[in-house]
């Protein structure tokens, strides 16, 4: 019976794990669970993690019968037997989960290797036609190290770089290339660019090669740009027309001009061009501060015109005074002030003891301050001048009594106590809740002397006795 339910234990823990381990599409990012669906087919990843609860659950209804027949066993052997049966049909239950178990786990290992990406930061996306140096682009301005190759489809899954701008951190994406085909015939690399223009609120950079050397006319990267620009509502685009060290812009054909200017004119007022070389590396700054200027503005847009702002707009009050009368009011300085500007001494007297002097100080001046301050705390700083009776301060004091580590100022002085008389008094030891000094005797060292003269007294007649 305890083998039953030992078993039975371990393997409802282990899938009890498994099925906490793998993330529940329904309440993941809606980014992420479509990524799923791409990668992994929604169908089959919850066709398997419901295969796996069934199976706990059949494992939990054997134990519990075979415990309650083996309870009522009329023999050893019989108990043996039932042992056995009960073993035998949970491993049977879990070797009929093979395939389950082997495709959550080549799932497992895949969802190691996703980069860690956030959906809700700060997002620059890279798009386009495979093999029009988006990679490049990314090494360029991020601190990933991506291989690059001169062969369309490098880029097989999501690749995220980190960069920085306006002290800001900044999520660069870059996608593998889309193909201008139907949506349904786009394969598992491409749908993740299609998941990740469709979910994320990024500003997208779309790549487009006029030197044609990735293999594709500008027309077919005109036409791949119109099939996928309902994905680019709501964002802010970028058309960044790359590789000009090749094909200079101002001796591409007019045609080609006039057909990329009409396509940025057609996506709207979010959309603007830049051109830019990752072999000469011209507007690679220049295509990613705009980007993110842009991002930057839209989500203060965003949040200007959302309902939050209103809600704190009502708690603030805004009040501007009126004038109660024509009179116009100087601003006050007291008399002691004046006195002081009179005498032409704005700043007060500072003492330079303890520092070294400086350049900017003069030489009568330094020697002035550099003086051992009064002794008498009645007597002015400024010998001819307006009255100002101090005490030494702490420093001066310090310096005159040996400096740092010498002096220590005496904290005492600064109690407020009733009676001014008790801040020397020494503080009293208490043990065991009774005060020391009540048990002390004033007269104990008389009364010690008296008795070791009463003991040589003692001692001395014993000796004369003997």
């Amino acid at each position: 019976m305890r083998k039953i339910k030992f078993t039975q234990q371990t393997i409802s823990d282990r899938l009890t794990q498994m099925l906490s381990d793998f993330p529940r599409l329904s309440d993941i990012n809606p980014f992420y669970s479509d990524l799923c669906n791409t990668l992994y087919d929604r169908d089959h990843y919850k066709l398997a993690l419901g295969q796996i609860n069934t199976a706990k659950q059949l494992v939990d209804s054997v134990a519990r019968d075979m415990v309650r027949m083996d309870k009522y066993g009329d023999s050893l052997f019989r108990c043996k037997c039932l042992k056995r049966a009960a073993l035998g049909r949970m491993c049977a239950i879990l070797k009929r989960q093979k395939a389950s178990l082997s495709y959550l786990e080549e799932v497992r290992k895949h969802m190691s290797r996703l980069p860690a990406l956030d959906p809700n930061t700060r997002t620059l996306l890279m798009c386009g036609l495979p093999n029009v140096s988006k990679l490049s682009f990314m090494n360029k301005i991020t601190r990933a190290n991506v291989d690059v190759q001169p062969y369309a489809f490098t880029t097989k899954s999501l690749f995220v770089g980190h960069t920085d701008y306006r002290y800001l951190r900044w999520q660069v994406i870059d996608t593998p290339g889309i193909l201008d085909h139907p949506l349904e015939q786009r394969n598992t690399i491409e749908m993740q660019a299609i998941t990740a223009l469709a979910h994320l609120t990024c500003s997208v950079l779309y790549f487009m090669d006029v030197s044609e050397r990735c293999g594709y006319t500008i027309e077919q990267q005109c036409n791949l740009f119109r099939s996928i620009q309902p994905l680019f509502a709501n964002k802010q685009l970028v058309v960044v027309i790359n590789k000009i060290d090749a094909q200079p812009w101002e001796t591409l054909d007019d045609k080609h001009k006039t057909m990329i200017e009409d396509l940025v004119k057609e996506a709207g007022t979010n959309t603007t061009m830049l051109k830019m070389s990752n072999v000469s590396e011209e507007g690679v700054s220049e295509a990613k501060n705009h980007a993110c200027d842009k991002l930057l503005a839209a989500r203060v847009d965003s949040r200007v015109g959302g309902n939050k702002v209103e809600s704190v707009l009502n708690r603030l009050q805004v009040v501007h005074p009126a004038a109660r009368d024509g009179i116009t009011r100087e601003a006050y300085i007291p008399e002691s002030v004046l006195r002081e500007r009179e005498a032409g001494k704005k700043t007060p007297a500072k003492s330079r003891i303890g520092y070294a002097p400086t350049v900017e100080d003069d030489g009568e001046d330094a020697e002035e301050q550099d003086e051992t301050p009064p002794e008498s705390e009645d007597e002015a700083m400024d010998g001819g001048g307006v009255a100002n009776p101090r005490k030494k301060t702490a420093r001066e004091l310090m310096w005159e009594n040996g400096g740092p580590g010498v002096w220590a100022p005496d904290y005492r002085e600064q109690y407020d106590l009733a009676d001014p008389d008790w801040r020397f008094d020494a503080i009293p030891q208490i043990l065991d809740g009774k005060n020391i000094a009540d048990y002390v005797d004033p007269d104990v060292d008389e009364k010690l002397r008296m008795l070791e003269e009463e003991e040589e007294r003692l001692n001395a007649e014993i000796d004369v006795a003997n």
